[in-house]
């Protein structure tokens, strides 16, 4: 404890000392960043790991969860104090809103916990003084809570889509729903909920479908799954 308090001392010594204008150190928001920054990262974890994980077989938003995370809070936490035009402020938050991968549409679901872990992270990083540490805490219980009885409770099922190519163009005509259905399940061995068809080529005789199914209720494909 002595040996903290003089390092805290030191650190309050060189609080007025500036580089290029800039201070050297300002004990306390430094303190507020790497307390809010371990309460985010406790959330975030608990939401991706705790939630997410254990609801979910994908394994590939792991990382992007918790980088986009970490990436957020600090840009609001470090410019909470910088005054922005409004115009900059909304394009900000428009391109949060719209992120989507290029390479691979991501499910509603998918997209549903990216947008809590902006919102936390967002109110983590701008949450001002006027805000106490109980209902900064409280309203990510409440948050993390939410998911939980939507997880646990409500027992929502994960949906996932591929979209194939069917040559078996005569399976696509109007009344032939049952065929088509079950000729999908027959060649891709998924228990299909429904599909839709994206687009017939007359010229090749195919149809795009996207077909949709259940994760957890996913068949087993050659004895692996996919």
């Amino acid at each position: 404890m002595h040996l903290l308090s003089i390092l805290l001392q030191n650190i309050s010594d060189t609080e007025g000392l500036r580089l290029f204008g800039m201070k050297l150190i300002n004990v306390e928001d430094f303190v507020s960043l790497l307390v809010r920054f371990s309460l985010n990262l406790i959330v975030i974890i608990v939401i991706v790991v705790g939630l997410y994980a254990k609801n979910s077989r994908r394994k590939d938003f792991y990382f992007s969860y918790i980088a986009i995370s970490i990436g957020i809070f600090l840009l609001c936490f470090l410019l909470a104090n910088v005054k922005m035009e409004l115009g900059f402020a909304l394009g900000l938050f428009a391109v949060f809103s719209i992120i989507r991968y290029r390479t691979d549409s991501i499910p509603i679901k998918e997209m549903t916990y990216l947008f809590v872990v902006i919102i936390v992270s967002v109110i983590n990083a701008l949450a001002n003084k006027k805000i106490s540490y109980a209902e900064l805490i409280t309203t990510n219980l409440l948050i993390v809570g939410g998911l939980y009885i939507m997880e646990k409770i409500l027992n929502l099922r994960q949906e996932l889509s591929y979209r194939i190519l069917y040559e078996k163009i005569e399976n696509v005509q109007t009344g032939r729903e049952e065929e088509l259905l079950a000729d999908l399940k027959l060649r891709t061995g998924i228990n299909i909920t429904r599909f839709e068809i994206e687009r017939i080529d007359f010229l090749r005789d195919v149809a795009y479908i996207n077909i949709y199914f259940d994760i957890n209720g996913k068949k087993k494909l050659n004895g692996n799954e996919n």
